[in-house]
């Protein structure tokens, strides 16, 4: 056994080097540093509108597309982006009419809401994550920092909760923990040591993935990586048996589980592997877009239309339409009654493998087994309901924090989470017992320049997507005062507010197009973080010019969107943008360092 698993490690490693070096594909995006001084922030809506609003014709499609890409959300308009910067001429198709996916904003009555970014961790300067977004959109998207205090978390009924504090940094993060838990310093060294453990694993996501599919599968049969990673380890573990292993302090397990919410599965069916990442990912803090969230869409579109494409909405892509060879080489459009056909050679969908397969491809496509293979590996994750609300008054005279809070009115998460999933839809309704409770106007420097006087809270919590499946066929804003009572016992009203406003799953199945209103694509339990499962789920799907890209690809959030893109263009383009990224960042801290020299 040892003899053949040296030797299978040893050419393994020969490919691993071979993957660092990157591959002789096509032209890299990242041959210079497209960086340039941030412009002063754009608040004009006319000008915004001509860059987030530009609305589908057939007359705005460029000639000679190189690509199409279905679905504008980070995963989409990234891919879009780095095939771009290559050279190629891409066509981003998104069926709402305002470009983004969640990180689209909207405005009711003077208030700016956001739809899904509320903070992103890992975007210090000098890593490598901020530098890969810095080329993306050419230095032009800002980042403000959360205070140290960046997540509160609140245990208990209200008015006798207790509140913990997270604190940013690599150290001040564990060691705020045991200042507010005496006695249980041996369990947070503990949970410190297994978070960072399963970090430095985390880059095999993106190996599994981008290797031959054949070597993938022999990799994970060989039962070497549960050996020779924690990552792979401690992903057959749940979270709920990890931390109850660490410590008998039921608030103490509740606060290493508190963040779980961002990535929508409870800690009994949540991998350890999948929580760490999410640790791991603010340990040094959180940020938040200068500008709001829509600023990530508005930056990273002019870099597609600069290289000849388009980004454009109201475009409902139909179908994926084949060749007589069965190979994905166009996309069918709704518009008005009428059908558009366009034409690429190369299609990318952002729009998750439960459209993407079920909705958009042919019936004799969606029959090929490794597209039914991987659709079983899939299910849906939990939906979500979001109450916006608007308030008069500024962040000084409301008093209100950049801090995000969750409340829990247990420190038993698993049992208060899975008795609310459990409920009818008129119970549930009047005994939520988690809440998350954001403030994006306290988070952004530039909110009181761009709306005196105004502030914005968010409040999200989940829902089942069934408490709301009646009215599926309604059409939004017209669903009836029964569907409307549902949100108002949902939504209690408060004191002093100017606007408030519900968004249930069906709100997420309208505007993002998640097939049972999800808003972490397909879930995120246990055998999501398999081996196998990362291995199976590929940039390349098994309709030939047909790609994945986006959280279903990698994992959800933000981040893992962004990085879903970056293994999608690694494939099209045929060389490891990870590497290309990485040499370019140390060419310029070369340049830097010689001019400071």
């Amino acid at each position: 056994m040892w003899p053949f698993a040296l030797l299978f490690l040893a050419l393994l490693l020969l490919l691993l080097a071979r993957l660092r070096r990157g591959a002789a594909g096509g032209p890299s995006p990242f041959a210079a540093d497209a960086r340039r001084p941030p412009a002063p922030l754009v608040t004009d809506k006319a000008a915004r509108r001509t860059v987030l609003k530009t609305v589908f014709s057939a007359d705005k499609v460029p000639e000679g597309l190189d690509a199409i890409v279905v679905g504008s959300g980070i995963g989409g308009l990234a891919a879009g982006a780095l095939l771009a910067k290559a050279g190629k001429r891409v066509l981003v198709l998104e069926q709402h009419g305002k470009l983004g996916g969640c990180c689209h904003t909207f405005s009711e009555k003077g208030f700016e809401f956001d739809t899904g970014i509320h903070y992103v961790g890992q975007m210090q300067e000098g890593s490598t994550t901020r530098f890969m977004l810095d080329q993306l959109t050419e230095g032009q998207l800002e980042w403000a920092r959360l205070p140290a205090v960046y997540d509160a978390v609140v245990l208990g009924e209200p008015g006798r909760g207790r509140t913990y504090r997270i604190y940013s940094g690599k150290k001040e993060y564990f060691q705020g923990l045991k200042e507010q838990f005496p006695g249980e310093e041996a369990a947070i060294d503990e949970f410190e040591r297994l978070v960072k453990s399963v970090n430095r694993g985390t880059m095999l996501v993106g190996v599994l993935k981008m290797i031959p599919r054949a070597l993938a599968r022999l990799l994970c049969r060989s039962g070497l990586l549960p050996r020779l990673s924690p990552f792979c380890r401690l992903a057959s573990r749940s979270l709920k048996e990890v931390v109850d292993g660490l410590t008998a302090d039921r608030d103490l397990r509740a606060i290493f589980s508190y963040i779980f919410p961002t990535y929508g599965v409870v800690p009994s069916k949540a991998s350890f592997s999948m929580h760490s990442i999410l640790v791991n990912h603010f340990l040094r803090g959180a940020w938040y877009p200068k500008g709001g969230a829509g600023e990530i869409a508005f930056h990273t579109i002019p870099v597609i239309r600069k290289a000849g494409g388009n980004v454009l909405g109201r475009a409902p892509v139909q179908r994926i339409l084949l060749d007589s060879q069965g190979k994905a080489c166009g996309v069918s459009v709704k518009k008005g009654q009428d059908l558009v056909n366009i034409f690429a050679p190369v299609i990318i969908s952002d729009a998750g493998i439960f459209n993407t397969y079920e909705r958009l491809l042919p019936a004799e496509a969606r029959a090929l087994p490794e597209i039914q293979s991987q659709l079983r590996m899939a299910t849906h994750g939990e939906g979500a309901l979001t109450v916006f609300v608007g308030v008069n008054g500024s962040r000084e005279e409301l008093g209100l924090e950049p801090t995000n809070y969750f409340m829990y009115l247990g420190n038993d998460l698993d049992e208060i989470t899975n008795h609310y999933l459990a409920s009818s839809r008129e119970e549930a309704a009047k005994n939520i017992p988690l809440l998350f409770v954001t403030c994006p106007s306290a988070k952004d420097p530039t909110w009181e320049m761009r709306h005196p006087g105004k502030s914005t809270l968010a409040i999200v919590t989940f829902a089942k997507y069934e408490w709301f499946e009646e009215w599926k066929d309604k059409q939004v804003n017209k669903r009836g005062d029964d569907y409307e009572e549902l949100k108002k016992t949902f939504v209690d009203t408060i004191m002093q507010i100017e606007y408030i406003s519900g968004g249930t799953p069906l709100t997420n199945q309208h505007y993002i197009a998640s097939p049972r209103g999800e808003i972490y694509g397909i879930d995120h339990g246990m055998a999501r973080l398999q081996a196998e499962t990362i291995a199976a789920v590929r940039a390349q799907t098994a309709v030939p010019n047909l790609y994945l890209t986006g959280q279903d690809l990698c994992v959800c959030g933000f981040m893992g969107a962004l990085q879903g893109a970056f293994i999608s263009a690694s494939a099209v383009l045929k060389r490891n943008l990870y590497v290309d990224v990485v040499r370019l960042k140390k060419r310029t801290q070369a340049t830097n360092g010689k001019k400071r020299d």
